[in-house]
């Protein structure tokens, strides 16, 4: 039988979610604890990767089990996690139900600060002004391209890097805080960091809109901007047919 499980996380203290040989992962310590509380070898599939230090208010990922799980194993996976992975629910799907292929979207958020905050370890402090008018309309530029390869980490395994932009905008959120969101079908390995740090470049003057557009003709990482630090970027939302959960 399978399984959807959602959880979210602080990524502070993991190298991301996917496991690493040489560090610690969100996959690695669920796999774990679904295995000890289940009595049986448990892999999770998540929808995606985050990298070291991103953060997930929303994640969701599959496993399969020989056991049919009542309500009380998210109860029961709480009280055995550590404080920074959290469960919300855990819900049975159909058998060919997939965590990363099925999903339609995915939205991730972004938060800058402009000045000290007690909550910065989980925003970007940018201490230059910015024109937050001008970042957003070089955003909707993104809705003109589906070739995102000069936001993509080099050297991937992907066979694509075409992916399709459905929102993406900068609102504030409070005087001193701004939240980028964005939601596409699928996300290139850092792409939003470099989105966001190319867009930063935007918004304090070093580069046009029609520069920035040039940016993404050129299919080429090295001529983005820098990417910005995990610990801002939190994955959100992850969407998928109602026809999964219909048993």
């Amino acid at each position: 039988m399978r399984y959807f499980i959602y959880l979210s996380y602080d990524g502070a203290r993991y190298h991301g979610w996917q496991i690493q040989p040489n560090g610690i992962s969100v996959q690695e310590v669920l796999g774990k604890a679904l295995s000890t509380l289940l009595h049986e070898p448990i892999e999770v599939t998540g929808a995606g990767r985050t990298d070291t230090g991103v953060n997930a208010s929303l994640m969701v990922a599959h496993f399969d089990t020989t056991q049919e799980v009542n309500g009380q194993l998210a109860y029961r996976l709480n009280k055995f996690l550590p404080q920074d992975i959290a469960i919300s629910s855990v819900r049975k799907v159909k058998d060919d139900a997939h965590a990363r292929f099925s999903a339609t979207s995915r939205t991730y958020h972004y938060y800058v600060i402009t000045a000290k905050s007690p909550f910065e370890p989980y925003a970007y402090r940018f201490p230059q002004p910015l024109d937050f008018e001008k970042m957003n309309e070089a955003a909707n530029t993104l809705f003109d391209y589906i070739d995102f390869t000069s936001f993509s980490k080099l050297h991937t395994d992907v066979k694509t890097n075409n992916c399709r932009i459905m929102h993406a905008e900068w609102t504030q959120v409070s005087p001193i805080k701004w939240q980028f969101t964005i939601t596409a079908d699928r996300f290139l390995r850092n792409m939003v960091r470099a989105i966001v740090g190319t867009l930063l470049d935007v918004g304090r003057g070093v580069l046009t809109i029609e520069q920035f557009r040039e940016i993404i003709e050129k299919k080429d990482r090295c001529s983005a901007g820098t990417s910005v630090p995990g610990n801002a970027l939190f994955l959100a939302n992850i969407t998928y047919p109602d026809n999964l959960f219909d048993l």
